[in-house]
Formats: structure tokens, sequence, C-alpha cells
């Protein structure tokens, strides 16, 4: 049976680059990159790489490059140390409703910690505007912290307005960009752009689990969360994760040109949008000005679950939302204000340069097929 897989916002399949690369360092290049002898500094050299290929990626330098163990340690290091370095000023931070699970849950401990937390609403199709942004973000804010692109129904948030917003008012806010959806897939330049914290993450981009990325703009100083050998400039301590890290870097160098991937991409996008929009009760969730990677659609009121293994036993794998969420209600869409019935029926696909046309010819044909016998959730 053909596997087509439509979860790449989830995950993605490792490349083979990144994949010889993981085992070169695992089998050859194995040394501790702390270790004063050959195969220490040849190990240190293949970081050194790594964290070069990420940092031309940015248009930034490599020292404003810390690894991490993915989006979550980097989100949270982020936060808590942007806080920590601005909590002088003010106890104020301003966010979105539809943040990743661990931007939310950080959240919700500093505002249990006193912090007053200002959570921007989206709209019906998860966007928030520009001039939200502007009008929330004051003097006495200490920490922006937003997703560029939403995880769930691809929308992409005003991270440069927010940037003009913290120049004009001449503050000394920070701002925190959680990039994890959209690196290798928008032409981000966090320094030209104004952003002083940046998280980004190595399974998103077909390299391995286990790495990712924070940004941290020269003279910006935010203390750490774990202590130890002063590893990654001090700010995150113990041994290099040196085959994930590593690999991440071989995944870097392995992408093709954003705009490339991007209109081979949003062919597909543009295909799903046209074919799935003439299916009877369909409704597209994902907005027209989002970013083509992810496509979420409502099936009339076919639980998304079912639909799923129906798709599933066609050797077709798609997400009923956000993978971290494990079939919870979506925070996304019950911000988005969608009717019950819509939101949990709602289906999400996510593309990558793996993908072709046949494979989306495939998808519409089993939906549609699956929203004719599939039993219906009832208001």
């Amino acid at each position: 049976m053909q596997e087509i897989y439509l979860d790449n916002s989830a995950t993605t399949r490792v490349c083979p680059e990144a994949a010889q690369k993981a085992l070169e360092i695992m089998t050859q290049c194995y040394g501790n990159p702390s270790s004063l002898h050959t195969l220490g500094f040849r190990a240190e050299q293949e970081l050194t790489a790594a964290r070069k290929s990420v940092a031309d990626a940015l248009s930034a330098l490599p020292e404003e490059i810390i690894f991490t163990s993915g989006g979550t340690e980097a989100n949270n290091l982020a936060i808590f140390g942007g806080v920590k370095a601005r909590r002088h000023r003010s106890q104020r931070i301003v966010t979105t409703m539809i943040e990743h699970p661990s931007v939310l849950a950080v959240m919700d401990a500093l505002e249990k910690k006193g912090w007053e937390i200002v959570r921007l609403k989206p709209d019906q199709f998860g966007r928030i505007l520009p001039e939200q942004v502007e009008e929330a973000i004051t003097p006495e804010t200490a920490l922006v912290s937003m997703m560029a692109v939403n995880n769930e129904v691809g929308s992409i948030l005003p991270i440069e307005a927010a940037a003009r917003a913290i120049r004009r008012n001449k503050a000394r806010t920070l701002l925190h960009v959680d990039a994890v959806q959209a690196f290798g897939k928008l032409p981000l330049k966090p320094g030209k752009i104004g952003i002083d914290l940046m998280t980004i993450s190595a399974h998103k981009i077909h390299g391995p689990k286990g790495a990712g990325a924070l940004y941290i703009r020269k003279g910006v100083h935010i203390p750490p969360r774990t202590l130890g050998g002063g590893q990654e400039k001090n700010m995150r301590s113990g041994t290099e994760a040196m085959p994930a890290w590593c690999a991440f870097g071989a995944a870097v160098r392995a992408l093709p040109p954003v705009l490339q991937e991007e209109k081979q991409i949003r062919t597909l996008w543009e295909y799903g949008r046209a074919e799935l929009s003439k299916i009877p009760d369909m409704v597209l969730q994902s907005p027209e000005d989002g970013l083509p990677y992810i496509l979420n659609f409502s099936c009339g009121g076919v639980k998304a679950e079912t639909m799923l293994h129906f798709l599933e036993e066609k050797g077709i794998y798609v997400s009923s939302g956000s993978a971290c969420a494990k079939g919870k209600p979506s925070h996304v869409l019950e911000a988005m204000d969608l009717p019950r019935i819509q939101a949990i029926s709602s289906i999400r696909v996510s593309f990558s340069r793996e993908n072709t046309l046949n494979d989306m010819q495939v998808l519409v044909q089993a939906v549609s097929e699956g929203m004719k016998i599939l039993v219906r959730a009832r208001e």
C-alpha cells in the first residue's frame, strides 16, 4: 500500500544528509568537544560548522546561536530568561491565545507568580492583526512572545509589527519569536527584523528529534536555567548532543532555497484548497494569506479521529490538530470561536518537499469518500 505522509508540521522524515552526519558523529567523530586531544578537536570543529550553518540560515552570527534539545527547551529558556532579565522594569507580558503549549504553560506559570499576561485573541482564521499587537505593546511591557506561524492553521503572525511597536515606544521590551513552524519556510532574518530571541527546531526541517536552537541577539543577556560545566556560552550546561546538533546543521545545509520550495508547496496547497472546497459541507479553516505548508479543514461533522483512522487505513497520515495536544480539544480552534461540530471535525494536513500533487489527489478523493460514508456527530 502506498504511504502518503501529510503530517510534516508534527515531524518530518530525517533527510539522508542529516542521518549520514549523525552516524558519522556517533561512529567516527565521537570525541567530546571539550577534550584537548585530536578527537576532541575534531568534534569541536564539527560543532562549530553546525553552528555556523544555522547562523548563516538566519543571517546571524555563530555566537548568537545556542543549541538546545528542541523548541520546548528553547522557548522555556527564552521566556523565563527574558522575564528575569527585564523583571526590574515591569511584570507585563504580551502574547497570544494560539501559542504552542510550551509557551502557554510558561505564561500560566508566570501568571501564578503575579505577572500580568495579555493574551491577544485571533480572528476566525487564526490571524492576529498588526493593530492588535501595536495597541497591546506599551513602554511598560517587559516581554513580547509570539509565534511566527501558527502550527495548526498556518496563520502568519505580525512579528514585524511587534518589532515596530517596541521601537516606537523606545522601550527595552524583549521580543521573543517561536519560529519552529517558520524556519526554512519563510525568509527569517531576526537581526534585521528586530527580534531579540528566536526559537527553531531540527525535526521540522528533516533533521533529528532532540535538537533545537535559540537565537540570542548580540548584546541581549538572559540568565541560564541549567548550571554546570558552562557549555553553550554558559547558557546550557551539559555535554553537547553532538550527533543531533551536527545532524541539525546538515539538515540546514540540505534545505533548498526558501522561495524555490515555497513555489512547489504552494501548488499543492492551492490544489488542496480548490478541490476540498468542492466537497459538500467542507469548511476551510486556514487563512488564504497563511503559510502554504499547512492546510486545516473541517469535515462537516465527521469527527476528526474517525476521519484520521479512515485515511490511515488507506495509507494516508494526517493530524487532528497539534501533535502535542494528543487528541485534546484544540485551544487554537477554541480561540477562533469555531462552532463545536466544526472544531471536533477538523483535520490538518501539512506538507514538505517530499510531497507530490498525486499525494493531494489521493487525499482529496479519500476525504470525499469518507464524508459520504462516515457517521457524523450531532450538534
